[in-house]
């Protein structure tokens, strides 16, 4: 796999900047009524900016049904936390159950959208989410079953990695996470759709360029006829 020699401007954004920016644009593609499960890193982020009346239920694989945002610091309690082991409030009806029922719910095909974190992912939308090789493997929790079962993928991660490797490559070097290909492809650069096995990218930041996507991404991709720029507030 290539690795980029990039200036600051043109490489990763500031990482916390990067993270909110991917959260804000994937809550725009999350709707009214549906079952939404947050998985490990930038997903954790997103009930922060949900609103209060989105009425969409957020799923953490440990066991609750209506995830509420991050509470103030006097009122967090290390009882109530995230999948990615972050405190949580509980949302107006929501639901505490078993980590076995909450991956019943997983398998039993009850998530309308699974937002996830990815380690790589293929020009195919192929996933790699749990596993670097060489390392240990601290477990695989609930990717691959969110990736057999979730009606829709949504993909959250930063463009790049820290040492300017593409994250978005022409086929997978870590292991797979399962054959179905994610939907959607948000980083702080672009979103890309994955149509018919192939990449179309249909918005690009305000800060970044169709040259600059090109430079850091490693797969092949197609540019949208109503390519957009990525809108966030």
């Amino acid at each position: 796999m290539k690795k980029l020699v990039v200036s600051m401007l043109s490489g990763q954004s500031n990482s916390k900047d990067a993270r909110i920016r991917i959260a804000k644009r994937i809550v725009k593609e999350l709707h009214a009524g549906s079952v939404v499960n947050l998985g490990v890193g930038i997903p954790s982020l997103i009930q922060n900016y949900l609103k209060p009346d989105s009425h969409v239920y957020l799923q953490s694989e440990n066991g609750l049904l209506g995830m509420g945002p991050t509470p103030p610091k006097d009122e967090i309690d290390m009882n109530l936390i995230s999948a990615s082991k972050h405190p949580i409030s509980l949302g107006i009806g929501s639901s505490l159950f078993s980590s076995a029922d909450s991956f019943a719910m997983i398998r039993g095909g009850h998530i309308d959208i699974a937002v996830m974190g990815a380690l790589q992912i293929s020009e195919k939308g192929e996933i790699a989410n749990w596993a670097v090789p060489g390392k240990d493997i601290l477990g695989v929790g609930g990717a691959m079953d969110l990736v057999a079962s979730a009606k829709k993928i949504i993909i959250a991660i930063t463009h790049i990695t820290k040492d300017q490797t593409p994250k978005i490559v022409q086929k997978l070097t870590y292991p797979s996470s399962g054959i179905r290909a994610a939907n959607l492809i948000v980083t702080e650069k672009a979103l890309f759709e994955v149509k018919d096995n192939t990449l179309l990218l249909k918005e690009i930041a305000e800060d970044s360029s169709l040259q600059e996507i090109k430079q850091l991404t490693e797969a092949h991709f197609i540019i949208s006829e109503d390519l957009q720029t990525m809108k966030i507030d």
